[in-house]
């Protein structure tokens, strides 16, 4: 059976207070499906509901960490009945999750139209030294009924290509990076969205939040690195379509026509060491797929 197609929305905004922006995200994602009707998946940047701008910068930390929660508590609860009310694939972005190791943790969410987190992920790239956040160590990627596959991916994992290569190698034909970029670098970010489309061949999409902190400029790239479209610096709403027969096409005919990364290798070729991995590339695992995680 073929898979459909998705329509994704990003949803460019100013962050929200920490512990006080619920009911104005419920609000905002109401109002954003009325505007565009036809979204099934729609998505927050990196820690939406967790500003801390209003604090004094010395406190900012250490509130981040005292409002972090579990994920079967009541807060997250709250975000999957935003997904159910709306009937959408919902990222609300990321909170700042409690471990049940104790960790503290950058952890993006996604809901199904029926509420049900579905998948969740810990940012592996913490900003350092600037966030408190424990790195994760798990990759999540996740089936969305039928209609392809998502890869969750938070900000500075962008600027490690082999985040962006083991999302695609488990089966990811979008990948879901969430951000909250206030530094000036967000132009070489875009940069990466691109590149990491094109080496992965699979599309991504990149959400960021807005002043006075953020830099904007959220951008969804197709396959072969094609920017579909791209926002300013101000709040609004990115929609394209997320088509896996597309992914599919590049990857059979290759970029262009031209090229076709996984494709490289041929039965018998040697393995190649990745010293700095302590690993290698196994030609005959090499090409992506549905794969457990």
């Amino acid at each position: 059976m073929a898979e459909r197609t998705v329509t994704v929305g990003l949803a460019q905004r100013a962050p929200l207070p920490l512990g006080r922006g619920i009911e104005e995200l419920r609000a905002d994602v109401r109002r954003t499906i009325r505007e565009h009707p036809g979204i099934d998946l729609l998505a927050y940047p990196e820690l939406h509901l967790c500003d801390t701008e209003h604090l004094p910068e010395a406190e900012r930390n250490a509130a981040l960490e005292d409002a972090a929660v579990t994920l079967d508590s009541d807060e997250v609860s709250d975000l999957g009945r935003i997904a159910a009310e709306n009937g959408v694939w919902f990222c609300p972005g990321s909170i700042g999750e409690r471990g049940p190791d104790g960790g503290f943790y950058n952890t993006q969410l996604l809901f199904d139209p029926a509420g049900r987190l579905r998948s969740s992920y810990r940012k592996m790239f913490p900003w350092r030294p600037f966030e408190p956040h424990d790195p994760g160590t798990e990759f999540a990627v996740h089936e969305l009924d039928g209609a392809g596959t998502v890869g969750l991916s938070i900000c500075y994992d962008a600027w490690f290509p082999e985040h962006s290569r083991q999302l695609a190698w488990l089966g990811a034909g979008l990948i879901l990076n969430i951000v909250r970029t206030t530094t000036p670098d967000r132009e070489q970010e875009l940069v990466l969205a691109r590149a990491n489309a094109i080496v992965n061949q699979c599309m991504v999409a990149s959400v960021n939040c807005v002043g006075p902190s953020g830099r904007g400029r959220s951008i969804i790239v197709d396959a072969e690195g094609f920017v579909v479209c791209e926002a300013g610096v101000g709040e609004q709403t990115l929609v394209a379509d997320f088509d896996p027969a597309a992914i599919a096409r590049v990857r059979e005919r290759g970029t262009m026509g031209s090229n076709r990364m996984w494709e490289q290798f041929r039965a018998g070729d040697p393995e190649i060491p990745l010293p700095l991995y302590g690993g290698r590339i196994a030609p005959d695992a090499w090409r992506p797929g549905d794969r457990p995680t």
